[in-house]
């Protein structure tokens, strides 16, 4: 099928399951003025601000921008998740955007719950750019503290069925729900799947370990698992790229369990070797010679029924003498696309670029990915991990990256993955557009190292977001993945506690693999004033979590057991050093 055929396709899928999604939001303590900095921001679960009555003076009024890139087809609402008080009567509020009056009465927003309210936007009230919202107070009398006032926890500009969300990179904290509901979360009818290719791949896992992992990935309706380049490295006496080798008779055992494993689930496995980096032989892309000596390896794989290929050549911009050159690069993917088709016409190849992240504007990336865009087959998927190597990734910057390529993406997105690191990141996936799917093939998530199987946290964040990405909730996917995965309430308890203290590098903003969630949470307590007793309590929270994953788990886990043990020692270190035993 035509390149441009199946990008047709997954977008209308993928349109259908995205159009109830929000253009922009802020959050309650986003908006200036009002009260927040006399009473705090955070009530009732939710950051917030709130206004009081006229006398109160500037405490009576508060407003927010909402930045539009562009503005939405209407009919268009302002959505505004709001809590009024205690009060018998309503308080009266006035709601405005761009000096346009939406809303003037008594406060629709009951006084014991939250609500979501939208008022209807007149056209021609939205610009490009900076938007205004303002909420006042319209009470005459009250005093600070006291009824009458009215908060808000969020609002947000977009269709009649725009979700709010509560913003969990702002407080994070997981609520473990009673009921458990379907992971991934089901799509409406008639929908397909956000990602048409959905799952991960393993960071120099042994086969022991993409074995444990097939059976989640089925469970969880992923379909597509890739070893690491890691993993095909000669592991003894020490990790070497020898990619001119033929992979070892005791490797091709091993991963041919893997392989027929996949097969059994219903999962396409994509064997892959890198044939430059941390080589001391780089392969040379316009070499046949180096090709034959290549070629043996994806031809063994080929030969067990493996239909998915990758042929990465990433990060060798770090490595000294080694060429790199779009044309070259796509010449040597022809040939193995070429190679593999002869025995097999149904053969996929997925290559990882050199400049695999980033929109492609750079002059350098630019050139590189126009010479993909005239040389490289049109049918070869190209891997990008997003805006940048790890962190946020937006719809405009796949756009951008793709108009350079004109090539079909599968997002290889650098999450939860510590790079071996002595960390973890379990808190649930955020900052992927909703929308990634019009422009996006695949979703492949990257773990971590040595911790698959606490990985399976996130994991199954990632599978709920690739299968439903209009409806993704991180904080629903981030406590039903607990319930999913454990039984008892004790058990699951732990893991929520766990993923409280390592929510990793997405929900604290840090964008480093190597971010330590509960090194950064001690060292600000640390660091504030007379903060002696705050920090031993939370080492002994530490050292109680400890005990109870030892308790509740014996026999597993044993990877993040020694994780949160190392930063105990850590941190034990630290408080001794500063204020004695």
């Amino acid at each position: 099928m035509h390149v441009t055929r199946i990008l047709a396709i997954a977008m209308c899928a993928c349109c259908l399951a995205t159009a109830v999604q929000a253009q922009v939001i802020v959050t309650g303590a986003d908006f200036a003025g009002g009260a927040k900095d006399r009473f705090g921001s955070s009530f009732f679960e939710e950051q917030v601000n709130m206004v009081y009555a006229q006398a109160t003076g500037e405490a009576a009024r508060m407003r927010a921008v909402l930045p539009l890139d562009r503005i939405p087809d209407g009919p268009l609402f302002l959505h505004v998740k709001g809590r009024d008080d205690d009060a018998p009567d309503a308080c009266r509020i006035s709601i405005a955007v761009n000096g346009k009056t939406l809303f003037d009465g008594p406060s629709p927003f009951p006084a014991n719950a939250w609500k979501v309210e939208k008022f209807a936007i007149p056209a021609d009230t939205l610009k490009t750019g900076d938007n205004e919202v303002v909420i006042t107070n319209l009470q005459e009398q009250g005093n600070l503290g006291m009824p009458p006032w009215f908060m808000v926890a969020s609002c947000g500009i977009g269709g009649e069925k725009l979700v709010i969300r509560r913003d969990i990179t702002r407080d994070f904290m997981v609520k473990l729900p009673d009921e458990i509901r379907p992971l991934p979360e089901p799509l409406p009818a008639g929908a397909q799947p956000g990602f048409r290719i959905r799952g991960t791949k393993g960071w120099n896992w042994t086969p022991e370990q993409y074995l444990a992992e097939i059976p989640v990935l089925a469970r969880y309706k992923m379909n597509f698992l890739m070893n690491c380049y890691l993993s095909m490295f000669v592991q003894k006496p020490r990790l070497e790229n020898r990619w001119w080798e033929p992979l070892p008779d005791e490797t091709k055992a091993a991963y041919t369990r893997v392989v027929r494993s996949c097969q059994d689930h219903g999962i396409d496995f994509c064997f892959a070797i890198h044939p430059q980096l941390f080589s001391p032989k780089p392969m040379d892309p316009t070499s046949d010679e180096d090709f034959e000596k290549l070629w043996p390896n994806f031809a063994w794989a080929q030969s067990i029924g493996v239909k998915w290929f990758s042929l990465p050549i990433d990060d060798v911009h770090i490595m000294q003498g080694v060429r790199i050159s779009g044309v070259e690069h796509a010449r040597l993917v022809n040939k193995l696309l070429s190679r593999l088709r002869e025995r097999d016409a149904e053969a996929q190849l997925v290559f990882c670029p050199t400049w695999y992240w980033g929109d492609g504007s750079g002059e350098k990336e630019r050139t590189y990915l126009q010479e993909l865009a005239r040389e490289l087959h049109p049918d070869v998927y190209l891997f990008w991990t997003g805006d940048g190597v790890t962190g946020k990734i937006t719809l405009q910057a796949a756009k951008t990256y793709r108009g350079f390529a004109q090539h079909r993406i599968i997002l290889w997105d650098n999450y939860p993955v510590n790079d071996a690191h002595p960390t973890m990141h379990l808190g649930p996936v955020v900052g992927r557009d909703p929308e990634l799917c019009t422009v996006i093939d695949g979703y492949m998530s990257n773990p971590h190292c040595a911790q698959n199987e606490i990985n399976r946290i996130p994991l199954l964040t990632c599978a709920d977001y690739a299968w439903n990405p209009a409806a993704y909730d991180p904080a629903r996917s981030i406590a039903q993945a607990i319930l999913h995965l454990e039984e008892t309430a004790e058990a699951r308890a732990v893991l929520r506690d766990l993923v409280e203290a390592y929510p990793g590098m997405l929900i604290y903003g840090n964008g480093g693999t190597g971010f330590n969630s509960v090194r950064d949470q001690y060292s600000r307590i640390a660091a504030q004033p007379h903060a002696r007793f705050a920090a031993a309590a939370y080492l002994r929270h530490l050292e109680a979590l400890s005990q109870r994953m030892r308790s509740v788990f014996p026999d597993r886990y044993v990877a993040a057991r020694k994780t949160l043990d190392d930063d105990i020692a850590w941190a034990t270190k630290a408080f001794t050093g500063k204020y004695g035993n």
